[in-house]
C-alpha cells in the first residue's frame, strides 16, 4: 500500500510519498478558503489514484479557526452562578505592568452562557440535583439561541458525569455537543471549560472539512496527526478536534526526533521555520508532552508536545513602526499573494525577499526548479523600505535577516536557558522550507557548535506524519497524598484509563496484541498549584524522582508530601516501517557538466560555491563556508567558518570550525 504524508502549512501544503521502499516528496501552495483543494491538486501532479491510498494528514483548520477567531455559534453550559467562567478565568494579565490593559473580548458572549444545575462537591457529594425542570429550561433556551454547538462543563464532572449525559441527551438532534467530562476529565474549571468550549467551537469545522477530503477521496484510508504526535483515524476526531490544534508541528517533531536517532544525536533543539511561523522545541530522546500549552491566547490543557511558536517565517512582512524601528512579523505574506519574489502581486518585502537579495537563494533552484523566482520584485520591495530607512539594499536585506534571526533566537533561549538547559549541550536541528538559511546565524546566537540539517528538512513535517504511532494520550484526576495509596490501587485505575485508549485503538482496526502502554503521573508538592510530569515508577520510587526533578528544575526541594494530581496513559500502536537508507533527496539540475557553479553574494569578495546536497562528501570530507547547498525543497546557506558533511542517508551535519 502506498502511504503519504501531508502537511498543510500556511505557504504551502507539503507530501511525502512512501511505496516501494522509496520516498518521493512534493510541493504545492496552500489554498488557505479550502484546504482540500492544495490536497487533491498535489495528488493529482504526483499521478496518484485515491483508492488503496493511505494518508497521514496534518491539518491547520482547527488551528487556523482558533487563531481567526472563526469557530462556530456555540453555547456554553455551566452551573448556576458560573456563567462568567470563560470570561473571569484565572485573572492573570498578559502584560504585567500594562496599567491600562485593553479589554479582551470574551470567549462567549453572555447571552450564550445558560445555567443550571447538578452541581457537585469536590468529593462528588451533590450540592445541587439537575431536575427535569432544569432540563426542560436549558432545551428551551438552546432552542432560542439556536447554537450550531454547545460545550456541557458542570464543576468537578470527572468524579460524575451523569448529570452532563443527562443534558446532552436531552439537547436537540444535530447539534455538536462537546462534555467535558468525556474531553478533559481533570480539575482546573477554567481549562477544562476552556478546552471543551474549543473542542465545541471548531469541532463541526474540522468535520465538515474532513467529510470534503473523504467524498473527494473515496477508497482512502484517512489518519490525522493529534497534538500529542500520535495519529488517530478521521472518523475517530469528531469529539476530539481541541486535541488537533498542534496538528502540524507535532509531525515537524516526530519527524526531527526520527531523523535525529538515525543521525546519532538524540539531543536536539529545533526550530521549523516555515512561511508564516517558526517553532521551537527541546527533544531529549522523546518530544516532550506539556499541558501548559497556548493556542492563540487560550491555554489548552490537552496533551500536547511542548513547543513555543512565535510569528516569524519566511513569509513573515517587515516594515518600519511610527517611530522608525524595522519591525519583521507577526503579518505573513501567506501563500496568496506570497512574498514579492513569488510574482503573485505581493508588494510588501519579506524574509525570504531579503535571503533572495543577499544571493542566498538561488532564483533557478527554488522547489527544484519548479518555481523560479523574480529577483527584481524582491529587490523592488527590498527597496521601497531601504529608500524609507535611508540605507543601501544589502544592508536592508541584512537587517531583516539580523531581526528576524534575533527573533528565533529569543524563542529558543525560551524553550532552552529559562528552563535551565544549556543549548549547548543540544545539536540546532533545523527544518522547515526556511530553516536552512537561518541555522548557523542561529547557533552562533546561542554558541551552539553542531547542527543538524534532516534530510527532507523541507518536508519534514510530512515525513514525520508516516512514521508516527497510531495512539491515544488521556489524563484523569486523581487527587491525594501520594503516599497514602497503594501502588495496586494506582495500577487498578491505570488499568481503567488504558482500557478506554485500547478500545478506541481497536475500533481502528490494531490489534491488541501489537499495543503498547506508558504510564505516568502529575506530581506537586501539597500547597503547590503547578505540577512534574513523571513516569509512573512505583509510588516510592516515583516520589523519589519527583524531589530529584524538583530540585533540578527549580533549584530547590522540600520537606512536604507528595500529592498525586492526575494519571497520564499512551497506548500506541506500531508505527509505519520507514526505511531511509535509499530515500536520498531528489535534487534540481542547476546545470550538467560541471561539479558546483559560483555566485556572486553581496558582502563577499570572491565568489561564493552552489552545490546540491549529494555534492557535499561524506564522512571525513569537509565543505568550508561559506556555500550555498541546495536541494528540492530547501536551502542551507554554510555561513563562513562552518563546515558540513553528508551522511549515507543525506543528513548535512554542521560543525563550527575550531580556530587554530
Amino acid at each position: 500500500m502506498a502511504v503519504i504524508g501531508i502537511d498543510t502549512g500556511g505557504t504551502f501544503t507539503d507530501f511525502v510519498l512512501w511505496r516501494d521502499g522509496q520516498v518521493r516528496v512534493h510541493k504545492v501552495l496552500s489554498t488557505p478558503a479550502a484546504p482540500e483543494r492544495a490536497i487533491l491538486e498535489g495528488l493529482a501532479e504526483l499521478g496518484l489514484d485515491p483508492a488503496g491510498l493511505r494518508i497521514v494528514h496534518g491539518s491547520t483548520v482547527a488551528t487556523n479557526a482558533v487563531l481567526e477567531g472563526k469557530g462556530v455559534r456555540t453555547a456554553f453550559v455551566t452551573n448556576r452562578g458560573f456563567g462568567d467562567l470563560l470570561t473571569i478565568g484565572r485573572q492573570a494579565r498578559t502584560d504585567l505592568y500594562e496599567l491600562q490593559p485593553l479589554p479582551r473580548q470574551a470567549p462567549v458572549p453572555a447571552d450564550l452562557c445558560l445555567e443550571t444545575g447538578g452541581r457537585l462537591a469536590a468529593d462528588g457529594r451533590w450540592i445541587e440535583p439537575l431536575t427535569d425542570a432544569d432540563i426542560r429550561a436549558l432545551v428551551v433556551a438552546v432552542e432560542r439561541l439556536a447554537p450550531e454547538a454547545v460545550a456541557i462543563n458542570l464543576l468537578f464532572s470527572y468524579l460524575d458525569d451523569r448529570a452532563e449525559r443527562a443534558i446532552a441527551a436531552a439537547l436537540p438532534a444535530g447539534l455538536f455537543v462537546s462534555r467535558s467530562a468525556e474531553v478533559l476529565p481533570v480539575c482546573g474549571e477554567y481549562e477544562r471549560g476552556l478546552a471543551t468550549w474549543l473542542n465545541a467551537w471548531v469541532g463541526p469545522l474540522v468535520g465538515r472539512y474532513l467529510g470534503r477530503l473523504g467524498q473527494a477521496l473515496p477508497g482512502t484510508r484517512i489518519a490525522v496527526m493529534q497534538s500529542s504526535g500520535d495519529l488517530v483515524a478521521a472518523d475517530q476526531t469528531a469529539h476530539q478536534t481541541v486535541r488537533l490544534l498542534l496538528s502540524g508541528p507535532a509531525g515537524g517533531l516526530v519527524g526531527a526526533g526520527f531523523v535525529g536517532r538515525l543521525a546519532g544525536c538524540d539531543r536536539l533543539l529545533t526550530f521549523d521555520m516555515g512561511g508564516t511561523s517558526t517553532d521551537v522545541a527541546l527533544i531529549d530522546g522523546e518530544p516532550p508532552l506539556t499541558r501548559l500549552g497556548r493556542i492563540g491566547g487560550y491555554p489548552v490543557a490537552v496533551p500536547m508536545v511542548d513547543m513555543h511558536t512565535i510569528g516569524a517565517g519566511g513569509g513573515s512582512i517587515a516594515r518600519l513602526d511610527a517611530g522608525g524601528a524595522l519591525l519583521v512579523g507577526p503579518e505573513s505574506a501567506g501563500a496568496d499573494p506570497g512574498p514579492a519574489c513569488y510574482g503573485r502581486g505581493g508588494r510588501e518585502p519579506t524574509v525570504t525577499d531579503a535571503n533572495l537579495v543577499l544571493g542566498r537563494l538561488r532564483p533557478e533552484a527554488f522547489l527544484g526548479g519548479r518555481m523560479r523566482l523574480a529577483t527584481d520584485a524582491a529587490r523592488a520591495a527590498v527597496g521601497r523600505l531601504a529608500t524609507a530607512m535611508g540605507l543601501s539594499l544589502e544592508e536592508t536585506a541584512a537587517g531583516i535577516i539580523a531581526v528576524a534571526n534575533e527573533h528565533m533566537a529569543r524563542a529558543l533561549r525560551v524553550i532552552s536557558v529559562q528552563r535551565g538547559r544549556d543549548p549547548r549541550d543540544f545539536t540546532l536541528t533545523c527544518f522547515g522550507g526556511a530553516g536552512g538559511l537561518h541555522v548557523c546565524a542561529l547557533a552562533d546566537a546561542l554558541g551552539m557548535t553542531r547542527a543538524l540539517v534532516p534530510v527532507q528538512a523541507g518536508v519534514l513535517s510530512a515525513l514525520g506524519m508516516l512514521v508516527a504511532r497510531p495512539g491515544r494520550v488521556l489524563s484523569r484526576t486523581s487527587l491525594g497524598d501520594l503516599m497514602a495509596r497503594t501502588d495496586d490501587e494506582i495500577g487498578a485505575q491505570f488499568a481503567a484509563l488504558a482500557a478506554d485508549g485500547i478500545a478506541a485503538l481497536e475500533a481502528e482496526g490494531q490489534p491488541r496484541s501489537a499495543l503498547t502502554v506508558a504510564r505516568g503521573v502529575e506530581l506537586r508538592y501539597r500547597g503547590q498549584s503547578y505540577t512534574l510530569a513523571l513516569a509512573w515508577q512505583g509510588r516510592t520510587a516515583t516520589a523519589a524522582a519527583f524531589h530529584d526533578a524538583h530540585e533540578a528544575r527549580y533549584g530547590h526541594r522540600l520537606d512536604l508530601p507528595v500529592e498525586l494530581v492526575d494519571l497520564r496513559v499512551r497506548v500506541m500502536a506500531p508505527g509505519q516501517g520507514l526505511d531511509l537508507t535509499g530515500s536520498a533527496p531528489s535534487m534540481p539540475t542547476l546545470r550538467s557538466g560541471a561539479s558546483f557553479e559560483l555566485a556572486r553574494i553581496p558582502g563577499f569578495a570572491r565568489p561564493v560555491p552552489v552545490l546540491e546536497r549529494l555534492q557535499v562528501g561524506e564522512g571525513g570530507s569537509r565543505l568550508p563556508g561559506p556555500a550555498i547547498i541546495v536541494d528540492t525543497h530547501a536551502t542551507t546557506w554554510l555561513a563562513p567558518g562552518w563546515t558540513a558533511w553528508r551522511d549515507p542517508i543525506g543528513n548535512l551535519h554542521l560543525e563550527r570550525a575550531t580556530s587554530s
